[in-house]
């Protein structure tokens, strides 16, 4: 388990997927075998970074380009990498993402005629090229993922209403969120080495084994 010092993972796919409860479960394993662990998530982890996602998630956001969308999720990563995630890999830390580019390249691809090299080469700047060792996509079919989802979007925890709204990404279409999950499983079929796609319809203690075996197949 040694080996895994100093590995950057991500944990991605679409709404309602449950990779966040899986990134925690991670953590927590790993931390158990007394490595030391870096959770963050994106966008956000970082003052900065919280401030870009209130404007991404913003549903009032209405007219916001797909262009200024993929600029405003790699600024938010490009404070993260120098802030957090940098210094914690040459700590020797694991780092875990709740989502990275990974996301753009399912998100934001085809809109506005953004191509797949566009969002890579905006990437590699961003992250000062500092790619994830391991990308776990979590895959459901989009009807059962978007009965998972449940409101949480909020810019005032103190706001009375808060949690009572899906974000700006959640209330897109159906149709949107299948070309985002085909977009997911290319990125896993053209990279396998760095991609592994997990079903994420299995009971969550399933889900979790095999998201070990993943990482642990790093070491």
């Amino acid at each position: 388990m040694s080996k895994l010092r100093g590995k950057f993972i991500v944990f991605d796919g679409g709404e309602g997927c449950g990779k966040s409860t899986q990134a925690r479960l991670l953590r927590e394993y790993l931390e158990h075998k007394g490595l030391a662990v870096l959770p963050v998530h994106d966008p956000g982890a970082t003052k900065i970074g919280e401030m870009i996602r209130g404007i991404l998630l913003n549903p009032d956001n209405t007219d916001m380009g797909m262009r200024c969308e993929m600029l405003l999720y790699m600024a938010s990563r490009a404070q993260m990498m120098i802030e957090k995630i940098l210094p914690a890999l040459d700590e020797g830390k694991v780092v875990i993402s709740d989502r990275f580019v990974s996301s753009t390249l399912a998100y934001q691809l085809g809109g506005d005629g953004l191509t797949a090299d566009e969002i890579r080469k905006v990437g590699e700047i961003a992250i000062k090229g500092r790619w994830p060792d391991l990308t776990l996509i979590f895959d459901l079919p989009v009807d059962l993922a978007v009965s998972r989802v449940r409101p949480k979007f909020t810019l005032f925890p103190d706001d009375p209403n808060a949690g009572l709204d899906l974000d700006r990404i959640e209330q897109r279409s159906m149709d949107y969120h299948e070309v985002v999950r085909q977009n997911y499983l290319a990125q896993a079929k053209a990279d396998p080495k760095r991609h592994k796609v997990i079903d994420a319809s299995k009971p969550l203690d399933e889900v979790h084994a095999e998201v070990v075996r993943c990482v642990e197949a790093l070491a």
